[in-house]
């Protein structure tokens, strides 16, 4: 509409020559301009003013913005949490490190008391040393696994269980008196 209105004032000047229709015109169109490009500003400031549009025209200044501020944020948690899941994983190494050197030896005394006395009480069971139990078998592994059998059956029977049991704390006193 604009450019149209334009284009006929522009006809209409050439075709009267007339010098005051022509600064007429000049100030019709030029006071629109103006007009228009004072409009486009306020709307913008009300636009910024209400929270609907950024100001560009000020720099915003990056680092104190919220955007930034939870990205900084995020980015140090997750230094954080990775800083402490190292130290997690090297305190289980640690912590295994030192159970199997302060128990190591007693849990091993155990078990090859365990698979000591389970040969001789085989033996006495059945006349002959036993077969050690193959892999498929379960290893070594089969060995503790019948022998918690019997020591639940003994801990219900009585007092054999209990004996067992506490010899089993005297060997680790033993142990650690040693260490």
């Amino acid at each position: 509409w604009w450019m149209q209105h334009q284009g006929q004032a522009v006809v209409s000047t050439q075709s009267t020559g007339d010098p005051d229709v022509a600064s007429t015109i000049i100030q019709k169109v030029w006071k629109g301009y103006s007009q228009r490009n004072k409009t486009i500003k306020l709307r913008e400031e009300e636009l910024i003013f209400i929270g609907m549009q950024p100001n560009l025209d000020i720099p915003t200044n990056y680092k104190d913005s919220p955007v930034n501020k939870v990205a900084k944020r995020e980015e140090e948690r997750v230094l954080i949490q990775s800083q402490h899941e190292r130290e997690y994983q090297d305190a289980l190494v640690n912590i295994k490190e030192k159970i199997r050197e302060a128990e190591g030896p007693d849990i091993k005394e155990n078990m090859q008391d365990q698979i000591r006395q389970w040969f001789i009480e085989t033996r006495d069971a059945t006349g002959k040393f036993p077969d050690y139990p193959s892999d498929d078998e379960g290893g070594s592994a089969s060995i503790f696994k019948t022998k918690e059998g019997v020591e639940g059956e003994e801990g219900t029977n009585g007092e054999g269980g209990k004996k067992k049991k506490g010899e089993k704390k005297e060997k680790k006193k033993k142990g650690k008196k040693k260490g």
